[in-house]
């Protein structure tokens, strides 16, 4: 009676054959005791803040801009395991079973690049109409692009500095992030923004809301200004119902 009935799930946890796999996708090691190493161990995972920023400006704001630049982040990092996979060059540092995935060219260099050089043609070719709008727009546009650049530049020296690329798995996946950031933003500028107005007349596209800011030259001041319209007019309205009572 004393006995104890081990679950399928106890002895599961407790069979010692079994080897544990970590996730490898956020896990970044660092030199025990090195604060240089741990800074760039923390900016390491900025692509995955990238990542979920991606998904709440896609949820809250449903712009088909916004969604094509997320859906060039997802190519460029398909384009970059299909190349580790033909390349098969190993990483610089063996990490045991932590990594068994290849290290050219680098994923984090590529995309980080990626990310940057988009937002940059995005800002000069997208946002050319507005370039002269303020010396205050002007100056959130430096800082926005020169963040992303100087960002950039700090992952691709962490990865090397934590061993886990060569330096020319970082260049080489820095030079592929600018050249397919180059070509999708052509493919988006030149193709896909004309094909936006009929996307968003689509039944689907209705029902999630999905829109189309081509022609709004900035978004943020347009609904600025139209949220403040609109809560000024319901205000009113509301005030008149209080007199009328």
């Amino acid at each position: 009676m004393g006995d104890t009935v081990m679950t399928g799930n106890e002895h599961f946890y407790n069979n010692g054959e079994i080897e544990w796999q970590p996730l490898a996708l956020t896990l970044v090691e660092y030199p025990k005791g090195d604060l240089i190493g741990k800074i760039f161990a923390l900016i390491s995972l900025a692509p995955f803040g990238i990542g979920a920023g991606f998904v709440t400006l896609i949820l809250f704001r449903r712009d088909l801009h916004t969604i094509a630049f997320f859906f060039g982040t997802l190519l460029n990092e398909l384009l970059n395991i299909i190349l580790k996979h033909l390349i098969c060059e190993p990483r610089p540092l063996a990490r045991g079973h932590l990594y068994n995935e290849y290290g050219m060219p680098s994923s984090h260099a590529q995309n980080i690049w990626f990310f940057s050089f988009y937002v940059l043609y995005f800002f000069v070719i997208r946002l050319h109409h507005i370039n002269n709008n303020s010396i205050i727009s002007a100056l959130w546009r430096v800082i926005i692009v020169g963040g992303c650049f100087i960002l950039a530049v700090l992952v691709s020296i962490g990865r090397v500095y934590l061993h886990y690329h060569t330096v020319s798995q970082v260049v080489v996946g820095g030079i592929i992030g600018f050249v397919f950031a180059t070509t999708w933003f052509i493919v988006v500028h030149r193709i896909l923004t004309p094909l936006f107005p009929q996307l968003v007349s689509l039944k689907l596209c209705e029902i999630l809301m999905i829109r189309d800011t081509t022609l709004i030259p900035n978004v943020l001041w347009f609904e600025y200004t139209k949220s403040r319209q609109e809560a000024r007019a319901r205000g009113r309205k509301m005030a008149s119902l209080k007199t009328t009572q």
